[in-house]
C-alpha cells in the first residue's frame, strides 16, 4: 500500500511551486515512497541508551568575539543585485494575500 498518493505529490509540488509533468510526478511518487519506507525503517532501531547529538565526533566551536563594526556600505551591498530601490533589494513576490 502506498504511503503517498498522487494528490499529495501535487499538493507538494504546488507549494514548491514546481511543475512537473506526469512522468517527473510519477517518478516523484517512486522516490518519496521509498523516503518514506527508509524513515518507517529506521523508526523500527532501538535508540534506547544512545545519546542525542548534533555530530559524531566531539568537535570544539571555534567563536569569534561579538564586536561591533561599521556597517557595509549600501552602494556596496547592492553593487551586484539585478534590481534595487534605494537602499533595499527588489525581489519578486512569491506570497498571495489569499492563503492568509
Amino acid at each position: 500500500m502506498s504511503r503517498i498518493s498522487r494528490q499529495e505529490v501535487d499538493q507538494i509540488a504546488q507549494l514548491a511551486r514546481l511543475s512537473l509533468s506526469d512522468d517527473e510526478a510519477a517518478a516523484m511518487e517512486r522516490d518519496l515512497e521509498r523516503i518514506l519506507e527508509y524513515v518507517a525503517a529506521l523508526e523500527t532501531l532501538d535508540t534506547e541508551g544512545v545519546e542525542p547529538t548534533a555530530h559524531a565526533l566531539q568537535l570544539a566551536t571555534p567563536v569569534r568575539p561579538d564586536e561591533a563594526c561599521e556597517p557595509m556600505d549600501p552602494e556596496l551591498a547592492l553593487s551586484n543585485a539585478p534590481e534595487a530601490a534605494g537602499t533595499a533589494f527588489v525581489v519578486p513576490k512569491v506570497i498571495d494575500e489569499e492563503g492568509r
